[in-house]
C-alpha cells in the first residue's frame, strides 16, 4: 500500500470524508485516496472469499442495522455470539473484575452458553520468580499471568473468547498469545470505573494535564 506522508494519517485529517466516499474532501495524505485499486481489491477478496470473514462482517453490519444505538455493549456481544454459531465462550478476566465476569456468565449462560474462564493471577506465579525488583513489588506478590491466560483459552474449544480489563501490558501479551477469536468488552481504568474515554473527555477541564508531556522514570 502506498502511504504518501508517513507522518500524516487518518488521525490528522478527521474529515471523516471516507464514509461516504465524498472524494473531494480527501487531503493529499489520505490513506483511502492513496490506496492502490490492486490493493482494495486485495482486501476486498478477504472479505469475500474467506467464509469466516464474511460471516463476521456480514453479522456485524446487521447488528449494527438492527440496533444501532439501542442496545448496550454486553448485547452485541451475545447477538455476535449467536450469529457466529458459538456454542463456548471463554472469559479472560482482571481478579478486580471477577464480580463482573460471573455476571456476564450468568448472562451468556442464559442464553445457552457454555463458559470458561482464566482470571489474571491463574498459575499463582511469584514476581520473584521473574526476577521483579522488590521496590516494585507493590501490587501482591504474584504476577499477572495472561501468556497463561490464552495458553487455557486456546486449549478449552473456545468459539470466541471475551476479555474483560486486563491490564496495559498484559492485553499486549494476551493478544499475543491468544489463538481464538476475541472481541474485548472492558478495558481497564481503575481510576474512572474503566471508562477510559472520560479522560479523554474532559482534556479541557479537569483531565486537561493529559495533554503535558509525561515522564517514565527507568
Amino acid at each position: 500500500m502506498n502511504i504518501k506522508d508517513p507522518c500524516k494519517s487518518c488521525v490528522d485529517c478527521g474529515r471523516k470524508a471516507c464514509q461516504k466516499s465524498n472524494e473531494a474532501l480527501y487531503p493529499d495524505f489520505c490513506l483511502t485516496k492513496n490506496t492502490s485499486s490492486d490493493d482494495l481489491a486485495n482486501v476486498t477478496a478477504k472479505y469475500n472469499d474467506d467464509e469466516y470473514n464474511n460471516a463476521i462482517m456480514m453479522n456485524a453490519c446487521k447488528i449494527q442495522a438492527d440496533t444501532y444505538g439501542t442496545i448496550t455493549r454486553v448485547e452485541e456481544t451475545v447477538l455476535m455470539a449467536k450469529a457466529m454459531g458459538c456454542k463456548r465462550i471463554g472469559i479472560a478476566t482482571c481478579t478486580a473484575l471477577l464480580k463482573e465476569s460471573q455476571t456476564l456468565t450468568r448472562i451468556l449462560r442464559t442464553n445457552g452458553f457454555e463458559v470458561f474462564s482464566a482470571c489474571c493471577k491463574v498459575g499463582a506465579i511469584s514476581k520473584k520468580d521473574l526476577n521483579i525488583p522488590d521496590e516494585i513489588i507493590t501490587q501482591g506478590p504474584n504476577i499477572c499471568n495472561p501468556i497463561m491466560q490464552a495458553e487455557l483459552i486456546n486449549e478449552a474449544n473456545i468459539d470466541l473468547c471475551i476479555v474483560m480489563g486486563l491490564c496495559v501490558g498484559h492485553d499486549i501479551l494476551f493478544q499475543k498469545y491468544v489463538k481464538v477469536p476475541t472481541t474485548t468488552l472492558v478495558v481497564k481504568d481503575r481510576v474512572l470505573a474503566h471508562n477510559s474515554c472520560a479522560g479523554l473527555y474532559q482534556t479541557h477541564s479537569f483531565y486537561k494535564n493529559l495533554l503535558e508531556p509525561m515522564e517514565y522514570s527507568e
